[in-house]
């Protein structure tokens, strides 16, 4: 076999060193580039999040806010489908009846009459309603309370952080209002049922506060979180994109446009 030649010459021993570098420098980067791949996709991914984390989370509170099919599921006679609802929100919430919402009934809510035992109160939270009276949402007053407004809050901070800079509600006005109110409320019902249950005799009846009382409380509860944090969190994210695009913009001249 002839030897290769280099320019016309027989290659010596620094064309071999220098043939055999380049060979290596050609291999090495093999497995950089998938990796460097996986890396560009996940800042792609963590970019389109920064720019679009309002609507992604508006529309997951919007699912979960699902807890309102079951009633509509049932009206339509779809008994399975309901069932799943109520089963996969059983952990989230405890669902009693007499202090959640029904709809395609005569009332909205049945409020207890008189106080009932935790064990028997548990037994209930299986009750689902009928035609008769309607059926009940998968989430108590409370949890669609607090749920419905950190969707409707956040809509609306969707419309006005485009016009102007909103500032976050200080920690001390989100607790003030926030939470004071639906400590207080729940706080005390519970304070109560536990005294009746625990020292006969102390209190006749315990607090029962009303369907009204507990979906203020939520709301305002719901209305403080998108005060208190989406300010900030918008802030975080836009630090994020900004620094995402000084960094691919012009190794990545799509992202922009791509995402």
């Amino acid at each position: 076999m002839e030897p290769r030649t280099v320019d016309g010459r027989t290659p010596d021993a620094e064309d071999i060193l220098n043939e055999a570098q380049r060979r290596l420098q050609a291999r090495a980067p093999q497995g950089i580039p998938a990796r460097q791949t996986w890396v560009d996709r996940l800042n792609r991914g963590v970019f389109w999040l920064a720019r679009h984390w309002l609507a992604t989370f508006n529309v997951l509170v919007g699912l979960f806010l699902g807890a309102l099919l079951p009633p509509v599921l049932l009206k339509f006679g779809l008994v399975g489908a309901a069932d799943v609802l109520y089963a996969i929100y059983r952990p989230l919430c405890h669902q009693y009846p007499f202090r959640s919402w029904f709809l395609f009934g005569p009332q909205l809510a049945y409020p207890l009459t008189a106080p009932v035992h935790v064990g028997e109160m548990n037994t209930l939270s299986r009750f689902i309603g009928d035609a008769h009276m309607g059926y009940k949402t998968a989430l108590c007053q409370r949890d669609v309370g607090i749920y419905g407004f950190m969707l409707l809050a956040g809509l609306v901070y969707g419309v006005l952080r485009g016009r102007k800079t909103i500032q976050p509600w200080p920690m001390w006005r989100y607790f003030a209002f926030g939470i004071v109110p639906m400590m207080l409320d729940g706080g005390i019902q519970w304070i109560s049922y536990a005294a009746w249950l625990f020292f006969p005799g102390l209190i006749n009846t315990p607090f029962e506060t009303t369907p009204l009382m507990r979906t203020l409380t939520g709301a305002l509860f719901g209305l403080g979180i998108v005060a208190a944090a989406y300010p900030y969190l918008n802030e975080y994210f836009e630090d994020v994109r900004r620094v995402l695009h000084r960094k691919y913009n012009t190794s990545i001249p799509s992202l922009e446009v791509t995402l």
